[in-house]
């Protein structure tokens, strides 16, 4: 096995919602997942912040992670991420400052610099866009709440010496740039924007500053998301893929439906223009039988000395997606934890 492959595995959640689900049957769906990837042993579950959309429930980052808290026992909870622009810095340390309070050192705080959403929800979110510079003092302040709190006189309670782990997120070499500045792990979106992620990882790596006073690992940590599916045949793996890759063209296109059956045939039900856009953005993938995935992912980690992977899956129906996480974790030789 070729080195630095067998690294840590995690899971990007994003409340997802298929057709015939209600709001709340998708939330205890989630739930029952999170149960479960916590006793297969998966290292972390982040929880993404999305708006606007009747694809994906998971507007309210904080609340999931709290309900998570309450039915897991050691995998790590996270944002994958809490979008900064949306959010005050004082607001977001008081809510994770709160779950590490409530629940210990079993959390993540990932930021990004996007909305999450369309320009209007985004308006409607109350908060504007900033430049990077804006950006990274606005990490610099949570920094500043979530640590001992010498350095600012408006104070986050409950937050203030829980010192919550914070991850850079990045599709660009932007958050490449602030994750190095800041001495920050850095996890970058490859499973859906992959364009520059060897240039943004070049970034990183380069200008990374471990004697920065935010600094929170040694050396520059990296994670990258990853699609995945798997199924006990390969054919079935792709069947059950093109849900996915119908949310991709229903995104693209400016939809929100939730996600919707698999098709034998995909040109059947996405347009013959959209059917390159849905191969580039799933380009970063691993799909088929455990022993075809397992490769792919080992390959994936060792070309770009990966840390750790967060996978990301999506199916119609949630038993075939608790289905393939249990195919990886134990294809991936992961410890489960009960």
């Amino acid at each position: 096995m070729p080195p630095n492959t067998r690294v840590p595995l995690s899971v990007l959640e994003l409340v997802p919602r298929s057709q015939g689900q209600t709001p709340a049957e998708a939330m205890q769906a989630s739930t029952v997942l999170a149960t479960r990837l916590d006793e297969l042993g998966y290292h972390r579950l982040w929880v993404a912040e999305h708006h606007g959309t009747e694809a994906f429930m998971s507007s309210a980052t904080s609340v999931i992670l709290g309900h998570f808290a309450n039915h897991t026992q050691g995998i790590r909870l996270g944002s994958g991420g809490v979008m900064l622009p949306n959010h005050s810095p004082l607001m977001v340390a008081e809510y994770y400052g709160t779950l590490a309070t409530l629940h210990g050192d079993r959390f993540d705080l990932g930021l990004g610099r996007a909305p999450g959403t369309d320009p209007l929800t985004a308006a409607a979110l109350a908060r504007s866009a900033s430049g990077l510079n804006d950006f990274a003092g606005n990490v610099l302040d949570l920094v500043s709440y979530l640590g001992d709190g010498a350095t600012t006189r408006v104070r986050a309670l409950p937050g203030e010496g829980t010192n919550v782990p914070i991850w850079m997120l990045g599709s660009s070499t932007g958050g490449a740039q602030v994750a190095a500045a800041l001495g920050l792990p850095f996890s970058f979106a490859s499973h859906f924007a992959p364009q520059q992620m060897r240039e943004a990882l070049a970034v990183y790596r380069e200008r990374f500053k471990a004697d920065a006073e935010t600094a929170q690992v040694e050396r520059p940590t990296v994670m990258a998301g990853i699609n995945v599916l798997v199924a006990p045949s390969e054919a079935e793996a792709h069947y059950l893929f093109t849900t996915a890759q119908q949310m991709v063209a229903a995104i693209r296109t400016g939809g929100s439906a939730p996600l919707a059956p698999p098709v034998d045939d995909l040109s059947t039900v996405v347009p013959e223009g959209l059917l390159s856009m849905i191969q580039e953005f799933h380009s970063v993938k691993a799909v088929g039988d455990p022993s075809q995935v397992v490769p792919q992912l080992e390959e994936f980690a060792a070309t770009y000395e990966l840390d750790e992977l967060i996978v990301t899956t999506y199916t119609h129906d949630p038993a075939m997606r608790q289905r393939s996480f249990e195919l990886l974790a134990d294809a991936w030789g992961i410890t489960p934890r009960v």
